[in-house]
């Protein structure tokens, strides 16, 4: 399954922010979004990136918010 903002389309390891992080982490970027991004839906791969959510109006839930 690809991972890929619902945004901007692109995939953890084309998002400057997340090779940083998971570099610091030492870990992939892709690891990273499923273990950090609150976004991420593991039943499709989607997320948003840090860009792309504030873009989006920030949604939220009384539940969390994860991308569709």
């Amino acid at each position: 399954m690809d991972m890929i903002c619902i945004g901007c389309g692109k995939r953890p390891s084309e998002i400057e922010e997340y090779v940083e992080i998971a570099k610091m982490e030492d870990m992939t970027p892709e690891d990273y979004i499923r273990t950090e991004e609150g976004t991420y839906n593991s039943s499709n791969g989607h997320f948003t990136c840090t860009v792309c959510y504030f873009r989006l109006g920030m949604p939220s839930s009384p539940r969390g918010w994860i991308a569709p």
